[in-house]
């Protein structure tokens, strides 16, 4: 085993101090009735963001939040009429951890911070709103699971065009 490898002075590149759930929100806005007019599973649209900010100023704390937005509607009745589709339920679900970033290279701290940390808070998150949305009353949503790598080159080729960084 090569020295060379281990990070200085024995620090972990990335510590996980605590997980939480920042925010949670689940409005079903036809309840009652939409239990027993909604005739097929609805239709479930997901919006993933991860978001980072520095704890303190001069420190390598950061807080990584997931934040997912599951919007469900009616599938269509394919009757081709120009209705809006119904709003089964919307759950908002923003779960967050503490990370510590140790002595690493400056080009290692972004992918740290938006790759390897939401990859640790994702299945808290997934198993989080499965279990809301199935507490609900409807099926649970299940998330696949998501390439933080592309999430991150693409929000970095974003923030390249735009002039910045992809960290805040």
């Amino acid at each position: 085993m090569s020295e060379t490898a281990a990070p200085a002075q024995g620090v972990p590149p990335l510590t996980v101090n605590i997980q939480y759930v920042k925010d949670l929100s689940f409005e079903v806005p036809g309840a009652p009735l939409i239990y027993t007019s909604l005739k097929a599973a609805p239709r479930v649209d997901i919006n993933l963001d991860v978001q980072v900010r520095r704890i303190t100023d001069g420190q390598n704390i950061f807080e990584v939040t997931l934040a997912i937005r599951a919007e469900a509607h009616e599938a269509s009745t394919g009757n081709g009429a120009a209705e809006p589709a119904t709003r089964v339920f919307l759950a908002e679900l923003s779960y967050a951890g503490i990370f510590t970033i140790g002595n690493v290279p400056e080009n290692t701290v972004e992918p740290l911070l938006l790759v390897e940390s939401p990859r640790i808070l994702f299945p808290f998150a997934r198993n989080i709103l499965a279990d809301v949305t199935r507490d609900g009353g409807f099926p649970p949503v299940l998330l696949q699971p998501i390439d933080f790598v592309a999430l991150w080159q693409t929000r970095r080729a974003q923030a390249g065009a735009a002039g910045g960084s992809a960290v805040a």
